[in-house]
């Protein structure tokens, strides 16, 4: 799809950069379809805070070391402040409540529940476009918003709590990670467009800066929390392949496409990455879902496919 569709140049971006930047987009979301299985297992283990300190700071500082190496760190440096600051606090506030969320979730149901939450950031992603990035939309745009966050609100229920009492009385059970989850996808939402929009135009990006502040944050709350940690060879093999794919490749990819890729198409096919998360983590953690959990999660697919369908194709 033409960028003129997100309100920037099609020009502006050349064409095999911009297919390579839009792969990079698809690569990213297969990998964090790992997130919540394995975050939650660490969280059980090793910790919450101190798990997603130690996973942010790791790739956060590989990924400084990298751009060192290569003469890159003063180009991050010199990137414009309105992007280092705006999308750098975004993306520490997503990573916060994200893996706030899932450690602090009662049981590793509610956790896959809020991963499915916290996918409502593609609509939204959407959804924000409109006003920031000059994105047209048909009027089925809204019936989709209403789609997904009906799927949002479908998670939590359990069989024969089908009414707003009920979702009332399942949220108010431990609310907190439901909260998180949504702020969570509203945080990653506007950092995406406003990626696109503060920084399309340059040559790099600022994640692993914003990683390690992330981790700094969370290890701070480690201090506070003095959660007990376990460490083994599973959780360091957990550690490591944390820190060195879903956060520090993933999100340097997804910054990428989001920055000159073709944002509507990878936006497009991350709406099925409430569908790929939910089976790995069940598979991982050994969950049997619940009835209303695949709906929920075609909700929010469907959901963000009819606000997909709903973008106005601008002439190529």
């Amino acid at each position: 799809m033409p960028h003129a569709a997100l309100g920037l140049d099609p020009m502006s971006t050349q064409p095999r950069d911009r297919r390579m930047a839009t792969t990079m987009g698809v690569v990213a979301i297969v990998l964090w379809s790992c997130t919540v299985a394995v975050a939650r297992e660490l969280s059980e283990t090793v910790g919450t805070t101190t798990a997603s300190a130690i996973m942010l700071l790791g790739g956060g500082l590989v990924g400084c070391g990298h751009a060192a190496l290569r003469h890159r760190l003063g180009a991050i440096l010199a990137l414009p402040s309105r992007y280092l600051l705006g999308c750098g606090g975004l993306f520490v506030t997503y990573m916060v409540c994200l893996y706030l969320a899932i450690g602090l979730a009662s049981s590793r149901q509610q956790a896959i529940e809020v991963g499915i939450i916290n996918y409502l950031w593609p609509g939204l992603t959407l959804l924000f476009a409109v006003p920031l990035l000059g994105t047209r939309v048909r009027w089925t745009f809204a019936p989709g918003v209403v789609l997904a966050f009906g799927g949002a609100a479908l998670a939590p229920l359990r069989p024969g709590e089908y009414s707003l009492g009920a979702l009332g009385q399942s949220l108010l059970a431990n609310p907190l990670p439901y909260v998180l989850a949504l702020t969570a996808a509203v945080s990653w939402a506007l950092y995406s467009v406003l990626s696109r929009r503060l920084a399309a135009e340059q040559p790099t990006g600022a994640v692993p800066i914003f990683a390690v502040a992330a981790g700094l944050v969370l290890a701070g709350l480690r201090l506070v929390l003095h959660e007990q940690s376990h460490f083994g060879v599973r959780a360091a093999v957990e550690l490591g392949f944390m820190a060195l794919f879903p956060v520090l490749l993933a999100y340097g990819l997804w910054d990428r496409a989001m920055r000159r890729g073709n944002v509507t198409l990878v936006a497009a096919l991350s709406y099925f990455a409430p569908l790929l998360s939910t089976v790995v983590s069940l598979l991982y953690l050994e969950v049997k879902p619940s009835p209303t959990l695949w709906p929920a999660c075609a909700l929010v697919i469907a959901g963000a496919l009819v606000c997909e369908r709903s973008v106005v194709r601008a002439a190529a």
